[in-house]
C-alpha cells in the first residue's frame, strides 16, 4: 500500500475548488433578482428565486416572437449535439475502414488531405459552407445545421490509427470463415470500436452542443435557436429602462451545463479507457 500523501490531496481539493467555484458563484447567483446582482455583483449564497428563476426561464416564451423558451432551446442544441456525435461517428467510422483495410491508389495521400483539413477552421470556410447551403436550401433546418459539418478529420485520424493497431489474425480468421467486407467491418470492428466510439461520441457532442458561429449563421428562425444562443439572446435584452436578467443568464448557463455534465458522466469510464487502450 502506497503511504498518502497530504500535500498531493491537498493540490487535488484546490484544483476541483477551482474549477467549480465559477459554477457554485454562477448557480448561486440565479437564485437571486437582477436588481441584486446590478447593484451588489455575483452572490456566493443561495437567494430566495430559485423556483421563480428556472420556472421563467424553462417555461416562459421569449424574443422576438415570444414563441421561444429554454426547453425548445435544449431540444434543438440536443438534436444539434447528437446529429453532430452520430454523424462524424458514421463517416468517420467508413472513411477509415476504407482507408485501412482497402487497397486503392493514393490512399495515404487521400488520408493526408483529409488530415490537413483540421488547418482550415470553420472562420476559414464559413462562407462558401454559408453558399452552399443556401443553395440547396437547407438553411432554418435541422439538415442545414448538421449535415455540412459531420465530417470530421479527427474523428477519421483516431478510427484509422485503432484500425491499424488490430491484429492481421482477426481479418484473417474473418476470412477464413467467409465474412466479407461489410460483415467484417459490422460484426467485428464495430465491436471492438465501441470504447473508441464512446470516447468520439463524448467529444463531438459537446462540440455539437456548444455551438454558436454556425447556429447563428444558418438560421434566423427563432424557433431553431440553440441554447447557447438563448444565452446570448438574453443578455442583449436591454430594451428601454429594462434591468438585464443576469440571473436568467446565468440560469441558463446552468440549465446549458447539465447535459454534456450528464454525457460525460455516464460515459466517463469507456472515455478514458477508449483514449489510453491499445490491445485488442
Amino acid at each position: 500500500m502506497k503511504n498518502v500523501k497530504p500535500l498531493d490531496h491537498l493540490i487535488l481539493m484546490l484544483g476541483v475548488l477551482f474549477l467549480l467555484l465559477p459554477i457554485w458563484i454562477a448557480f448561486a447567483s440565479s437564485t437571486h433578482r437582477p436588481e441584486t446582482l446590478l447593484g451588489e455583483g455575483l452572490q456566493f449564497w443561495f437567494g430566495d428565486y430559485f423556483w421563480e428563476t428556472y420556472s421563467a426561464v424553462l417555461l416562459d416564451n421569449s424574443g422576438f416572437t415570444e414563441q421561444v423558451n429554454a426547453l425548445l432551446m435544449l431540444e434543438n442544441s440536443l438534436v444539434l449535439g447528437l446529429g453532430f456525435s452520430v454523424g462524424k461517428i458514421i463517416i468517420s467510422t467508413l472513411a477509415a475502414y476504407a482507408i485501412v483495410y482497402f487497397r486503392f491508389p493514393a490512399g495515404s495521400f487521400f488520408f493526408w488531405i483529409i488530415f490537413s483539413s483540421l488547418l482550415l477552421p470553420l472562420e476559414v470556410r464559413i462562407i462558401p459552407s454559408y453558399k452552399v447551403v443556401s443553395d440547396l436550401g437547407m438553411l432554418n433546418s435541422y439538415t442545414g445545421l448538421i449535415l455540412p459539418l459531420i465530417a470530421s478529420a479527427t474523428a477519421t485520424f483516431f478510427f484509422r490509427q485503432f484500425y491499424k493497431s488490430v491484429p492481421e489474425e482477426i481479418l484473417e480468421a474473418a476470412r477464413i470463415d467467409g465474412a466479407g467486407p461489410f460483415r467484417f467491418f459490422v460484426d467485428i470492428l464495430l465491436p471492438l470500436s465501441r470504447t473508441m466510439i464512446a470516447a468520439i461520441f463524448i467529444i463531438m457532442f459537446v462540440v455539437g452542443w456548444n455551438q454558436y458561429l454556425w447556429p447563428i449563421l444558418m438560421t434566423t428562425d427563432e424557433s431553431y435557436f440553440t441554447v447557447v444562443m438563448g444565452i446570448k439572446q438574453i443578455l442583449n435584452d436591454l430594451e428601454g429602462n429594462r434591468i438585464p436578467q443576469y440571473n436568467k443568464a446565468l440560469a441558463l448557463s446552468i440549465l446549458a451545463l447539465l447535459p454534456p455534465v450528464l454525457v460525460v458522466v455516464v460515459f466517463q469510464r469507456w472515455f478514458v479507457k477508449g483514449l489510453v487502450e491499445s490491445e485488442k
